[in-house]
């Protein structure tokens, strides 16, 4: 077990952990949650071995194989398949040894050194390290491309891959979803339930954490608290450890009140009924996890946004793109007021293109988007976090949005909301981190009240708390909402219904997320969207897709079942010459003949592994892609 007792842990000037103490038994799967600053990656640092304890006693079985998730990557020469086999040292041990026996000619050690290297599994690791890459979202194309070929997020879910094709007996994960789509989100959970060893995982999401583990760490006033279940678990819980503190229901009651006026408006309002109901289904969890949150620095809420005439945007046949590349062709659709949408779909598929359309920032290709009169759109996108002025203050950004004549404590009182306070307020955002930065962004769009917001992953680098307090406020925001997000949590609590961006096309999506992920995994054509787009009888043009889809995908499944038999079959005949080959009896002279036929045998079986593996990788890539095509 991996056992922190009385632990204390000072990286700076300060601790982060206090007579500290915890347990992790062997084959548990543990969040570790608390406030940026509260210790997380320094404790993560002191298993890795690079921070030692300052008292206290920490321990985990001297046999145990570390993997983690490493933030930097050097290796930038590397293809990419190969960097991410390079994260399984007992199998590059066995891969020399194999090459150094080969050069030396002593036929019992190649014959070991053979075995050995089947044994690390040497024979199945680039299928291995090939379906992480696909699961990651990199196409059969790129496994070959230089790790410097990728920008930051791409070389991030690399390292994830590396440290998924290390055996391990624990798995340090530190914020793996940042950099993944919805669906690379879905399937890592997959991999992870699978996991048969410990792992400890630092996450802001909190649907992913509750989908992933079975315990919970909660670092607050440098203590480790322990909570079993998951992320939810942990809020009632904890709510229920704080149901004796009065002053923590001030804030909620605030929260409830501007959620209870909306309903109470737009109650019998057919036009606002759906949205209504929404907030009253929302109100009802928030009283129930709310004095999780009692603490939480961040207070703030949306102002009652302008009136804009119906519809706030209308496409008419655009197509979108970049040059002569189409992204998207012939969109026709309509944003009403108080309408609430979440896009789906894969990465690449659009949806950033089309949320940049919306903003104004990309000119349609064809076609015409019409704004409404009085739009007035708060837009976030990651690189609007990038061009804040790194010299100025969060205050002074947002004097330039407010303008001269609201008083500067009034300032100061709304950025506390955001827990800008202090001299954090008014020194340059330079050393800010990102989620300070994206915090920053949010309050000045906040500030602005939009009547349409259009967020672009507006939750990456955000604390759980921040998360929260977002959710929250636009559970009460009035207007309407397009967003693209892999926060499930958020998409449930804010949207009302998913349009689905893929074959360059939107498409209405009927169901919810749970609908969504069995879609992906299991798509039937029976399960397929109805068009927003396009001409022509719909129903028509569905039975059509369907029966399309059944001749293209069903051969191309049979291949993939076919080679992976293949493989498997050759797995088993190299396994069997290798066991011969280990017999020292057959190295002598009178075996001559008979050990020449099996190593021919063994260099010929090596050979058609190869070409099966890179058989199937391009079966399962042209599979993928044929799946993906009906998104």
């Amino acid at each position: 077990m991996l056992q922190l007792t009385t632990l204390t842990l000072r990286p700076g000037t300060e601790p982060v952990l206090e007579n500290a103490s915890a347990t992790i038994f062997p084959g548990h799967k543990v969040g570790l949650i608390g406030a940026n600053g509260s210790g997380k990656t320094s404790l993560f640092n002191l298993l890795l071995g690079r921070l030692s304890a300052d008292a206290g006693d920490f321990s985990f079985p001297a046999d145990w194989t570390v993997a983690y998730m490493a933030q930097e990557i050097t290796e930038v020469e590397r293809p990419a398949i190969e960097y991410v086999i390079d994260g399984d040292a007992r199998l590059r041990r066995a891969e020399r040894a194999v090459a150094e026996c080969e050069a030396g000619g002593d036929g019992a050690a190649i014959a070991r050194a053979h075995a050995d290297f089947d044994e690390a599994g040497g024979y199945t690791a680039q299928a291995r390290a090939g379906a992480l890459l696909n699961g990651l979202g990199f196409g059969a194309d790129e496994h070959r491309k230089l790790v410097g070929e990728f920008s930051g997020g791409w070389r991030i879910r690399l390292s994830l891959a590396r440290a998924l094709m290390a055996p391990s007996d624990l798995l340090l994960l530190d914020e793996p979803t940042n950099h993944l789509d919805l669906e690379t989100v879905m399937w890592l959970e997959e991999w992870l339930r699978r996991y048969s060893g410990t792992l400890v995982l630092i996450s802001h999401d909190r649907d992913f954490i509750d989908n992933v583990v079975d315990s919970v760490i909660h670092i607050e006033h440098r203590k480790l608290n322990s909570y079993t279940g998951g992320y939810s678990s942990f809020e009632k819980q904890r709510a229920t450890q704080m149901a004796l503190q009065q002053a923590q229901y001030e804030k909620q009651q605030r929260q409830i009140a501007h959620m209870q006026k909306f309903i109470d408006r737009f109650r019998a309002k057919a036009s606002k009924a759906k949205a209504a109901q929404s907030r009253i289904k929302a109100l009802e969890r928030m009283e129930a996890i709310a004095p999780a949150h009692a603490d939480s620095p961040f207070d703030f809420s949306f102002s009652e946004p302008p009136r804009a005439s119906n519809p706030l945007l209308n496409l008419d046949q655009v197509s979108l793109g970049y040059g002569e590349h189409v992204v998207l062709d012939e969109i026709s659709l309509a944003l009403a007021p108080g309408d609430r949408i979440g896009l789906l779909g894969l990465n690449g598929a659009g949806k950033s293109t089309l949320v940049r359309a919306l903003a104004g920032d990309l000119e349609p290709l064809a076609g015409t988007i019409t704004s409404s009169r009085g739009l007035q759109i708060g837009y976030f996108a990651q690189h609007q976090v990038e061009q804040l002025d790194l010299d100025a203050s969060p205050l002074t950004h947002l004097a330039r949005v407010a303008g001269d004549a609201v008083p500067e404590q009034r300032l100061r009182d709304y950025l506390g909301g955001f827990d800008f306070r202090g001299d954090m307020a008014t020194d340059p955002v330079a050393p800010l981190s990102g989620g300070e930065k994206a915090r920053l962004v949010l309050a000045l769009l906040v500030w602005r009240a939009p009547n349409l917001l259009l967020l672009d992953e507006p939750t990456n680098h955000l604390d759980l708390e921040m998360r929260h307090a977002l959710t929250v406020a636009m559970q009460g925001y009035e207007g309407a909402v397009v967003t693209v997000s892999h926060d499930r949590h958020l998409l449930k609590n804010v949207v009302d219904e998913f349009w689905l961006v893929a074959d360059h096309g939107v498409r209405r999506f009927p169901g919810g997320l749970s609908e969504y992920r069995r879609w992906l995994t299991e798509p039937e054509p029976q399960a397929t969207p109805d068009k927003t787009t396009g001409s022509g009888n719909a129903r028509v043009r569905q039975r059509r897709e369907q029966a399309q889809w059944r001749s293209r995908i069903k051969p191309l499944k049979n291949r993939v079942e076919r080679l992976v038999r293949q493989i498997d079959e050759t797995a088993r005949e190299l396994t069997d010459i290798e066991q011969q080959l280990a017999d020292p009896d057959l190295y002598a002279s009178e075996h001559k003949d008979r050990l020449s036929e099996l190593i021919q045998q063994q260099t010929s079986l090596k050979t058609r592994h190869e070409q099966l593996e890179t058989e199937w990788l391009e079966a399962e890539q042209s599979l993928e892609e044929a799946l993906t095509s009906d998104l």
